[in-house]
C-alpha cells in the first residue's frame, strides 16, 4: 500500500499520519509497514532538541495506526463514517532502542485474537532489524453514536 491508499484507511493527516508505506499484508494475520523518520517532523524541535529522539508515544501511535490498517484489510472494508477505530489498551510496552532522525522504522503487527469489537495485536517496531519497541495493543471499532457527546 502506498500513501494514497493508506490515507483512505486512516483518518490521520500531517503531522499525525505515521505510516508511510505498507510492505506486506496478510489479512487476518500480519502487516509490515515503514515510517521514515525525518528531522523535519515538528516534535523534534521540542523533544530533546539537543539530541533529537522520536517520542515513545509516537512509536506506539505508529504501531496503532498499523493495527488499524491490518484490521480494515482483514475485514475487507474501508472505514465507515459512523465508526471510529480506537486504541483502547496498551500492555507490556518495552523500549529497547532510541529512534532518531534518518532511521527507517519497521512496524510489524500481528493479530492475536478478535472478539466482537475488540482486537488484540502483538506489535514490534525495529530499525535495521534491531528491536526498538514491543507492545501488546487492544483496539476497538465503535459506532460514533456510542461515544460521549460534546456539551
Amino acid at each position: 500500500m502506498y500513501i494514497e491508499e493508506i490515507r483512505r484507511f486512516l483518518p490521520h493527516r500531517y503531522p499525525f499520519l505515521l505510516v508511510d508505506r505498507v510492505l506486506e499484508c496478510v489479512p487476518g494475520e500480519t502487516l509490515t509497514a515503514i515510517k521514515n523518520v525525518s528531522v523535519n517532523e515538528p516534535h523534534f524541535t521540542g523533544h530533546f532538541p539537543e539530541q533529537a529522539l522520536m517520542p515513545g508515544v509516537l512509536i506506539i501511535e505508529a504501531l496503532a495506526q498499523a493495527t488499524g490498517l491490518l484490521g480494515f484489510r482483514t475485514m475487507s472494508e474501508e472505514p465507515k463514517d459512523d465508526v471510529l477505530y480506537m486504541l483502547v489498551g496498551v500492555d507490556n510496552v518495552r523500549f529497547k532502542r532510541q529512534v532518531v532522525p534518518g532511521d527507517q522504522l519497521t512496524l510489524k503487527v500481528k493479530v492475536v485474537r478478535r472478539s466482537k469489537i475488540i482486537w488484540k495485536f502483538s506489535c514490534e517496531a525495529s530499525v535495521n532489524g534491531e528491536l526498538c519497541t514491543a507492545a501488546d495493543m487492544l483496539c476497538a471499532a465503535k459506532p460514533k453514536d456510542d461515544l460521549p457527546k460534546d456539551k
